[in-house]
């Protein structure tokens, strides 16, 4: 069977809530309440959300609200992105053809807009985001607003089931599935404010007389047991941007096919939701995702074929990399996809191995009977929001693509910070940490953090960040930063913070 509820997990137990009955295209079906539709329609064996003008289909990929391969019409609302809206009783969910009309009658589907005001926005959930709040929180930002595009804080640490390495400081040891609870506890116990299924669409710096950022977003609100769509304009004094990163994709023939899914979707859909997204995979790319993700899959009772590496060398850590080889996964390095097998769905796929100039080799040519391709090549920061608010963005390629150039403290603007994947690809580890970085730098910004204290938590974390990054991976990615961090600090951003 292709796609498949999980029910029994080494590591992972699965609390579903009650059994709701939806409609798709006029036909019943049923999922539990509060997961997404995705899942649901997964579960029940619907994988085309929608199709192309052309007629080419479209399924899920990232999971997380950041493509549109899962856009639906869902109680007259089209392009409602179903991995991120929670299903809920008698839902009528339409697949979507081509560029769908607006709702015929608009009252039923939205609520009127509304107006708040912040001294701290965060936008962005994960571990950055919530160090951020946390960090900002304790020195002196009482009223902090957490915006974040899912139904639950955390971020990429919901789907993260292997143990973290580095600093007992910030949880070596421990999974990131139990880090995302106790940084979630952290907020609750401090009463911070959050604004699930928010998505900030716009950015707007001095436009507004009562602060200096303008932030619109859209969100969904619960009304009468149905999700209404609101438009919330939010006012604040400053914002750190936490947005993180999307998966990147790759070009083969045929990598539309529904079946064709990021590595991140896949641990979505396993690590957070309990469902098997297919029963036979391929990956492609040996860095600690990919081969990570191949370990969960075989977790969750997918059969990984193989892992195949168009470099000479995988980039994963051994510990990580001998976990499949023992239980007999070919790692393939120098080898390559060409296509994926299929019409609507993927049935197959081609790999072939590669020359020294990374092009293939002719007669190497062979298909591998898999349902499922997870593409772990690489993430992209989504720089979209900071480039609207005046970030001056810079291209690294050792960083993940286009980044935000800021100062030591991650401001890239007066009152404006980065911090975590978008401020250029690293693990979790180093997320938190630059959280606490721009935290304590907007405390200290906003007059709310005494200038020493303030000082003495950045220095702090500083010397943690040198620790982590002091291995050959780290150092490469401290010279990279050369390129986007100004020294000193600009004074019209803030200048330094000290005694």
């Amino acid at each position: 069977m292709r796609y498949g509820r999980i029910e029994e997990h080494p590591i992972l137990k699965f609390e579903r809530g009650r059994k709701v009955r939806f409609t798709l295209d006029g036909r019943e079906l049923w999922g539990y309440e509060g997961e997404p539709i995705a899942i649901a329609l997964l579960a029940n064996g619907h994988d085309v959300f929608f199709r192309m003008e052309d007629g080419r289909p479209r399924g899920p990929f990232c999971m997380i609200g950041k493509c549109s391969s899962c856009l639906m019409v869902v109680d007259g609302v089209p392009n409602t992105r179903t991995c991120v809206t929670p299903l809920r009783e008698g839902m009528d969910v339409r697949t979507q053809h081509g560029e769908p009309g607006l709702p015929e009658r608009v009252s039923d589907s939205f609520v009127p807009p509304m107006e708040i005001r912040r001294s701290l926005v965060v936008v962005g959930g994960g571990p950055a985001g919530l160090t951020a709040a946390i960090q900002a929180h304790d020195l002196g930002v009482e009223d902090v607003l957490i915006v974040d595009e899912g139904m639950r804080l955390g971020g990429q640490l919901l789907k993260q089931t292997h143990r973290f390495f580095g600093n007992k400081k910030y949880y070596a040891g421990k999974r990131g599935i139990e880090i995302a609870r106790i940084l979630e506890r952290e907020v609750e116990e401090r009463g911070i404010e959050k604004m699930l299924m928010g998505t900030v669409i716009g950015v707007f710096r001095e436009s507004e007389p009562r602060a200096r950022y303008t932030l619109g977003a859209v969100v969904k609100r619960e009304v009468n047991g149905v999700y209404k769509t609101g438009f919330v304009r939010i006012l604040a004094d400053a914002v750190i941007f936490a947005t993180g990163a999307a998966e990147k994709y790759l070009p083969f023939e045929n990598n539309d096919l529904v079946g064709v899914m990021g590595a991140g979707g896949i641990q979505t859909a396993m690590n957070v939701w309990g469902l098997r997204p297919g029963s036979r995979a391929l990956v492609v790319g040996a860095g600690n995702v990919g081969v990570i993700v191949a370990y969960q899959m075989l977790q969750a009772g997918i059969k990984v074929e193989a892992i195949v590496e168009i470099m000479p060398r995988i980039g994963a850590y051994f510990v990580h990399a001998a976990k499949v080889a023992r239980r007999g996964v070919p790692i393939l390095t120098r080898h390559t996809i060409l296509r994926a097998i299929g019409e609507d769905r993927v049935e197959g796929a081609t790999i072939a191995r590669v020359d020294d100039r990374w092009n293939p080799i002719p007669g190497t040519e062979r298909d591998l009977d898999v349902d499922l391709i997870a593409l772990s090549v690489g993430l992209k920061p989504s720089v979209e929001l900071v480039q609207q608010a005046g970030a001056r963005l810079r291209y690294v390629g050792r960083l993940g693509g286009f980044i935000a150039v800021r100062d030591r403290y991650h401001r890239f603007a007066p009152f404006g910070y980065v911090a975590g994947d978008l401020s250029g690809i690293e693990e979790a580890t180093t997320a938190m940490m630059e959280g606490k970085i721009a935290g304590a730098a907007a405390a200290h910004d906003l007059g709310r953090a005494p200038p020493r204290e303030a000082s003495r938590v950045i220095r702090e974390v500083e010397e943690d960040l040198k620790t982590f990054r002091s291995g050959p991976i780290g150092r490469r990615i401290e010279e990279a930063l050369r390129a986007v961090v100004v020294e000193p600090p600009p004074e019209e951003w803030g200048g330094e913070i000290g005694d």
